[in-house]
């Protein structure tokens, strides 16, 4: 069986956690259409000193219930046990394909961040409009997640925080780190754009991904 490393975060004092410039996290971010049946969602390990370690892919299903495992199995393929945190691009992926980031935490051992950047009253109606036979576990997973945190980086950005295996002052110290200017944390940039060409070469024209409206 794989053995992660495990980093323990559960007090306000992990906002002072150091972070060597070897440490890796994986970064998580999507490209999409929804006339498709299958995104495509990249990993992307990234060094504390921004060098990039590797790259893997899956193909969650739009509007399905497979990003959780998806990403898993993704995980698992990379074969890395020096990953120390993921970052997510967003929980909601794949048209509302609802990622399990309790269960990502549980699963590898590694704490999870999730960073969003939109003020949103909820996606309870469009779940109910979109999905009426399953609307509820959907729901529950992102509640399983609890309430999205504002914060100001040291950027002068606004971004929401939503956190598994970690406190919020160390999830905000983790994406301070790694937010060179903006709000959007380097392993998430490069693997939006990793993802974006992929996405668009393997459907043999330029596409504009929806990514952006669910967030």
């Amino acid at each position: 069986m794989n053995q992660f490393y495990k980093i323990g975060v559960t007090s306000d004092e992990d906002s002072q956690v150091g972070w060597k410039s070897g440490a890796r996290v994986l970064g998580v971010a999507e490209s999409f259409k929804k006339t498709y049946s299958n995104s495509l969602a990249v990993g992307l390990v990234m060094r504390g000193d921004f060098r990039i370690d590797g790259f893997g892919v899956c193909r969650p299903t739009i509007g399905g219930r497979d990003s959780t495992e998806s990403l898993l199995e993704m995980f698992m393929k990379l074969k890395r046990q020096d990953i120390r945190a993921w970052i997510l691009g967003g929980s909601l992926i794949s048209w509302f394909n609802v990622v399990d980031i309790v269960e990502l935490h549980e699963k590898t051992s590694i704490p999870v961040v999730c960073v969003t950047y939109h003020p949103s009253e909820g996606v309870e109606k469009y779940l109910k409009e979109y999905f009426p036979d399953d609307w509820r576990a959907r729901l529950e997973i992102l509640e399983k997640a609890g309430v999205r945190t504002p914060v100001r980086l040291d950027t002068g950005h606004a971004a929401f925080l939503t956190t598994a295996g970690a406190g919020i002052p160390w999830a905000k110290r983790l994406i301070d780190l790694f937010t060179l200017d903006g709000r959007i944390p380097e392993p998430v940039r490069v693997a939006r754009l990793i993802a974006a060409a992929l996405f668009r070469d393997g459907h043999g024209h330029d596409i504009e991904d929806d990514v952006e409206s669910e967030n």
